[in-house]
């Protein structure tokens, strides 16, 4: 009996230490700036995806905002100990939480912009229907102001920051900053690294058309070398090639998967269970379902 006791004991303390070491893995990672240039970082750590700060001539842009206020009060104090210029711009690269919820904890005296369709997804329902936090009257301030359609650009002083919107993809309203003298651009969740990609199809993303808009995308900024997205590490122009080249072979498999009568689930088993939300998105875009 003694015996079992003892046994029982060290199973607890096992499943309780276990416990303890999964919450601490859990616990945010403190914010923090990655040099790629003396100008342009990139902003890590926190809750929500990875986003940028360039430091123009007078005044600083952010790329994406994070999601609750200790975040954004972590980047705002990063900022401060590297420079003294002021926040002038906040650029959505598209309107999923993980980039926008952030918003809200900058100061409302910032320009927040984003292409003309991220603004309208701002207000679009979740994906189980319910209305939009956006539509409250106390998130207004923190809905961008300025929307542009195909490219735009923006000064600080002699700094050229180039905005670009190349097509649908993961949502609609997908956009990318090209920074030139870095050659660097920050594409948002247009690309993952070591997961399935998302397309979310209820905001009107498309992977066909995913594949026409990154294609599109190298073709027109043909001197950028780094691509910086919000959920992995920098990668650069053939691994956006192999990304694509990757989603048209998984098009392909399945478009022959429906034309053989094969069903959803028949097809979903076909490939890794973390594609299932991809190969259903696909599935759906080749046989007209919604």
């Amino acid at each position: 009996m003694k015996k079992n006791i003892f046994l029982y004991a060290i199973i607890f303390s096992l499943v309780l230490f276990c416990s303890n070491l999964s919450a601490q893995q859990r616990e945010t990672v403190p914010v923090k700036l990655k040099p790629i240039s003396d100008r342009l970082y990139e902003i890590l750590g926190g809750r929500g995806a990875n986003g940028g700060l360039y430091i123009g001539d007078n005044g600083v842009m952010v790329i994406d905002a994070k999601m609750d206020k200790q975040s954004v009060d972590e980047t705002i104090a990063a900022i401060k100990q590297i420079t003294d210029k002021p926040i002038k711009y906040l650029f959505n690269t598209h309107s999923d939480g993980d980039h926008i919820s952030g918003n809200r904890f900058f100061p409302p005296t910032i320009t927040f912009i984003a292409h003309e369709n991220c603004r309208k997804e701002f207000f679009h329902p979740g994906r189980d229907g319910a209305p939009s936090e956006w539509n409250l009257p106390d998130r207004a301030s923190f809905v961008p102001s300025i929307t542009f359609r195909d490219k735009m650009d923006i000064y600080f002083g002699s700094k050229k920051v180039e905005l670009w919107y190349f097509g649908v993809g993961h949502t609609t309203g997908d956009a990318v900053v090209f920074f030139p003298e870095e050659k660097t651009a920050f594409i948002g969740d247009q690309i993952f690294v070591g997961r399935a990609q998302l397309i979310h199809s209820y905001k009107g993303g498309n992977s066909f058309e995913h594949v026409k808009t990154l294609t599109k995308m190298l073709d027109t900024l043909d001197d950028a070398e780094k691509f910086c997205s919000g959920h992995a590490d920098i990668i650069d122009r053939l691994t956006v090639t192999a990304h694509i080249n990757e989603m048209k072979i998984r098009q392909e498999k399945i478009k022959s998967f429906v034309k053989a009568g094969k069903t959803l689930e028949e097809i979903k088993t076909e490939f890794p269970e973390n594609e299932s939300g991809l190969v259903e998105a696909i599935f759906n875009e080749l046989t007209g379902m919604k």
